[in-house]
């Protein structure tokens, strides 16, 4: 998120979670768009969630305390050791950008008792969401005992495929789903009819 007001319509809608990308090379990168104290003072129901790749600990701390976050995801090259250090004081999630046949459990092993839940995204060159469709039936053999977001491309359209998706026994400790430039007018700025959209056919698969 960039912008203070669509925070607040998110919010008001009844989103569970808003992201704030720390990553300089991000188009979204919110420190070109906001001050840490506009957001923390706005006293959201929602979670805050910092998006850091690489950074360093001083920094990730700096920003958790700035902007008030709630959580953090890490989406670069982080050690499960640097994941434990901030498990201290703050929900850590890292991010796993899944190729089509990459070992699951064998990747997810070293991080299961130093971080707080896992993201599953598509796998892509750099850093950060690529927008690409990920594909979920790679996760349905893997064993993860863990909460995760599903993440990768998810697009407007896509309310019944989750809903199948939820039925399977994976599901059993799926989280949350992350969208984000599908549901965009441009980088940073969310149209938010899609996503209301978005949150009530969920909400409706759910029922």
């Amino acid at each position: 998120m960039t912008e203070i007001d669509q925070i607040r319509q998110l919010d008001a809608m009844g989103v569970d979670f808003a992201g704030f990308i720390f990553y300089p090379k991000s188009p979204r990168y919110v420190l070109r768009h906001l001050a840490g104290e506009q957001v923390k003072k706005a006293r959201f129901r929602l979670g805050k969630v910092g998006v850091f790749v690489n950074a360093t600990y001083d920094d990730v701390m700096r920003q958790v305390d700035s902007f008030g976050l709630d959580m953090i995801q890490l989406h670069g090259d982080e050690t499960p050791r640097f994941c434990e250090q901030l498990a201290n004081y703050i929900t850590v999630v890292k991010v796993f950008r899944m190729g089509e046949n990459d070992p699951i459990e064998w990747l997810i092993r070293p991080y299961q008792d130093s971080c707080d839940m896992f993201l599953f995204d598509t796998e892509g060159v750099g850093y950060g969401g690529t927008g690409k469709k990920f594909n979920w039936e790679t996760l349905r053999p893997a064993h993860i005992d863990k909460l995760f977001f599903l993440s990768g491309g998810i697009e407007p359209g896509d309310v019944e495929k989750l809903k199948f998706f939820e039925r399977e026994p994976i599901a059993r400790k799926l989280f949350a789903i992350d969208i984000n430039s599908k549901f965009e007018l441009s980088p940073g700025v969310k149209d938010l009819k899609k996503i209301r959209a978005m949150l009530d056919g969920v909400k409706g698969a759910n029922k």
